[in-house]
């Protein structure tokens, strides 16, 4: 399917105003580095190629109209540029009133005109693929191009976050935003997300290909266990500081870490800071491995960090292990673990691209007679960041 034609279509379908341009923001999957990017570490993303698409006309008056062809139930649903404040029953156009909030404040103009939009999104949603992030960039680079508001791309990265900070009130690091933002066909993004500095590295599998593993079980971030995450990773840096000179958890090596753990007096908080220390390692690892093209010990950290999700941070639930146990018990797998947020969305596996399909028929019935779900399977290709399609 021709996703650009489609929302080209519809938009004239739709609204009797001229078409302005046509955007693109893809999801994206974190190859390693889980629930490290709010902890100062190191992340290890990549775009893919499923995304958003957002067809976009200027208004004379200050209206936003915006329809989604994935909600088309909802028809054409509408704000105003009068009324950019979170409104539960707005639903998806939440995220547009909430980037073009911030777009308007960083770049201290005010747009003179409303606009009409589509948006199609061929990530499924819930998923863990980000696509609150994916729809947040596409309005986000639409409205700026434009209008001309001329905002730089880290600017626009940070103002995603700001959407899921401030509007809707989640703790979410910045990996999202900065991944879809600053994505390359075939090459991973290594963020040191304290800093910000970031280095590509070719993607390069050779024989293997990253399977997606949608388990299908829904995961709201709102209503998962994330925040309460986050503020035990707070608690428990706040414990090490009473004697260490540090500002995350990501300043700490694993063998500092053991010297002196004991200073987190309780032993859950132990092991949430346990994960976020040895997956911070395990994802400069990972660089190392792809960069030599090791793939068996790429597969291996997958695996291992898959573990620490699951008995340390307890962040995984029962159908991502299920699908990640399916996954490792094939021979052409090197290594599987979740990706995203956790309880529930999507888990990724290293596979031999000859047995992609053998491996897909293995763990789908597998996994429904397990969970009751059915599972949905994605060959991933790593793509481009956020940009102008027309």
């Amino acid at each position: 399917m021709d996703m650009q034609r489609e929302v080209t279509t519809k938009f004239k379908e739709l609204y009797n105003e001229a078409l302005a341009g046509v955007f693109f923001a893809p999801g994206r999957v974190n190859l390693i580095g889980e629930h490290i990017d709010y902890n100062g570490g190191h992340v290890f993303p990549c775009g893919i190629t499923q995304g958003t698409y957002v067809a976009i006309g200027q208004r004379d008056d200050r209206a936003i109209h915006c329809y989604s062809m994935n909600f088309s139930d909802k028809g054409v649903m509408k704000t105003s540029l009068d009324q950019l404040v979170y409104a539960k029953e707005d639903d998806w156009i939440n995220y547009v009133k909430g980037i073009v909030k911030y777009l308007q404040e960083a770049s201290g103009q005010q747009l003179d005109g409303g606009f009409n939009l589509v948006v199609y999104g061929n990530i499924p949603n819930g998923a863990g693929l980000s696509s609150s992030a994916s729809i947040e960039l596409a309005v986000g680079l639409a409205v700026d191009q434009i209008y001309g508001l001329a905002v730089d791309r880290l600017t626009l990265i940070k103002l995603g976050q700001r959407v899921e900070n401030e509007f809707f009130g989640l703790n979410t690091g910045i990996m999202d935003q900065f991944a879809i933002g600053m994505a390359q066909a075939d090459q991973a993004i290594f963020l040191d997300t304290n800093t910000l500095e970031y280095s590509m590295v070719p993607a390069a599998f050779k024989d293997y290909v990253i399977l997606i593993m949608n388990t299908n079980q829904r995961r709201e971030l709102a209503d998962s266990k994330y925040n309460k995450r986050r503020q035990q990773c707070e608690q428990a840096l706040a414990d090490l500081q009473t004697e260490l000179d540090i500002q995350t958890l990501g300043d700490l090596s694993s063998e500092a870490f053991e010297q002196h753990k004991q200073l987190i007096t309780d032993e859950v908080l132990r092991r949430r800071a346990k994960h976020a220390v040895y997956e911070n390692e395990r994802t400069l690892q990972a660089k190392e491995a792809l960069t030599a093209g090791d793939l068996p010990a790429f597969g291996k950290l997958l695996d291992e960090s898959h573990r620490s999700l699951r008995d340390d941070y307890e962040i995984t639930g029962e159908a991502l292990d299920t699908i990640v146990l399916e996954a490792w018990q094939q021979e052409s797998v090197l290594g599987a673990r979740m990706t995203g947020a956790g309880m529930g969305g999507c888990a990724i596996a290293l596979v031999h691209k000859d047995q992609a399909e053998a491996v897909i028929q293995a763990i789908g019935p597998a996994y429904q007679e397990a969970i009751g779900l059915e599972a949905e399977f994605y060959i991933a290709e790593v793509g481009d960041g956020a940009k102008a399609l027309s």
